[in-house]
């Protein structure tokens, strides 16, 4: 019986397994210690932030841009100017970028109904109706994810949170956004097939994923990358003219029911559903 195979077990073997069994509690034991270690210097490492993306997670800009910003020697840490992006930056470091402190502020994503005659920017001094003035957040620095050009309205997302914005705009991450829009006249068949393939426009293609028609003189656009009034352009190239434009999704995130020129913050799911594509390419 194998019982008894246990006691009649040579020397040399029951040596063998002593040693195996020893090596491996040391091995188990460095593990162990390596593992603190590890977890030791993963704590610390979680106190301090890469430079670029500690801007980035400040809302100056995504983390590629806020890397040229620092390579162009634009920021201090400490009263000494950084064009490291690597550069670690610790919680009690003074970080100073355009003249004003940087500190890392919490995540803010909303969305805004934006109504016609409002335009998207922060920049322009002169202008009379900005979208940001219908969102009052004191000590926030926000802009949006994507633009509506002035005679445009609908969804606009905004934000503090580079990366994220960055995720929605740039069209390797084929985040559709849907309009709806209404013409003039009706754009016949073949003008709308034309469309359909794409067009160049003073030297530039532009190409929607899909255009259906959702009834008289009213079409969808869904786009990938938003070039400037790249709709605008397209509709004139077929001899008619927009009437409204209203961008009614971006990603699977729609518009609903919001009222023009209210805003809200969106939950974590609603931000989740933004970064979904919207829309199967066939």
């Amino acid at each position: 019986m194998h019982i008894f195979n246990y006691y009649i077990m040579p020397p040399a073997i029951l040596t063998v397994y002593y040693y195996v069994a020893k090596i491996s509690a040391i091995v188990t034991a460095k593990d162990e210690i390596m593992t603190e270690k590890s977890k030791n210097l993963q704590d610390t490492e979680e106190n301090t932030f890469n430079l670029s993306r500690f801007l980035s997670l400040s809302g100056i800009a995504s983390r590629r841009k806020c890397a040229d910003i620092v390579k162009a020697g634009l920021v201090r840490i400490n009263g000494q100017t950084v064009t490291e992006p690597g550069c670690r930056v610790n919680p009690d470091d003074e970080v100073i970028y355009d003249g004003r402190p940087v500190r890392i502020e919490q995540r803010i994503y909303i969305m805004l109904n934006k109504p016609r005659g409002y335009v998207c920017t922060n920049d322009d001094p002169h202008a009379k109706k900005r979208a940001f003035d219908l969102i009052k957040i004191d000590g926030a620095r926000l802009f949006s994810a994507g633009r509506l050009d002035k005679d445009s309205e609908g969804l606009l997302i905004i934000t503090n949170d580079g990366d994220y914005a960055m995720l929605l705009t740039h069209p390797r991450h084929e985040i559709f956004k849907t309009y709806l829009v209404t013409t003039d006249a009706p754009i016949p068949a073949a003008e709308l097939n034309r469309l359909r393939g794409g067009i160049v426009d003073d030297g530039e293609r532009l190409l929607p994923q899909k255009i259906e028609e959702a009834g008289s003189c009213l079409y969808r656009f869904i786009l990938n990358e938003g070039k400037k009034r790249e709709i605008r352009r397209m509709i004139a190239a077929v001899g008619r003219k927009t009437v409204t434009l209203q961008r009614i999704s971006v990603g699977a995130l729609t518009l609903g029911g919001l009222e023009s020129g209210k805003w809200r913050f969106l939950s974590d799911a609603e931000v989740k559903l933004s970064q979904l594509p919207g829309f199967s390419k066939p």
